[in-house]
Parts: structure tokens; sequence; C-alpha cells
């Protein structure tokens, strides 16, 4: 094993578990009840909806999002490595 597959590796593994922590720091999406079957899930945009990016929930989504970017990337590298 090279010193570069090993370095990766201990850095998938960080990853791996950041990544379930941020999974599990997110708060459950509810459907909505009655109104989400008859089609009415989200008719307005809220204040909330609109600047929901600078909350700290909307930073911990975003960061998930580029978290299993970068973990499909590195999965590829560890292959071919």
């Amino acid at each position: 094993m090279s010193p570069i597959f090993i370095t990766l590796a201990g850095l998938y593994i960080i990853l791996c578990v950041a990544m379930v922590a941020a999974i599990l720091l997110q708060k459950k999406r509810s459907a909505g009840g009655m109104g989400s079957i008859a089609g009415m899930g989200n008719v307005a945009d809220t204040y909330w909806d609109k600047n929901k990016a600078r909350t700290q929930e909307g930073q911990l989504e975003r960061w998930t999002k580029v978290g299993a970017a970068v973990l499909c990337i590195m999965s590829v590298v560890l292959c071919l490595v």
C-alpha cells in the first residue's frame, strides 16, 4: 500500500463520519398532512423559504450536498489508486 492510498483512505473515513453526523443533525422533513395529498403542499413562497439558505439549517443542507459530491469523487479516486 502506498502512502497516498493510506492518506486518502484516512480522509475518506473522516469524511464518511462527518457525512453521517451532518445527515443526523438535519431536521426531518414532514409530508405536510392532508394538504400534500390534495396537491397543496407548498402553495406560497414565504420569507422563510426565500431566506432558508442563510440559516444554520440551510448551511448544513448545502454542506451535506457538497460533502456527498466530494465523497463520490473520492470513492472513484480511491478505486483508481
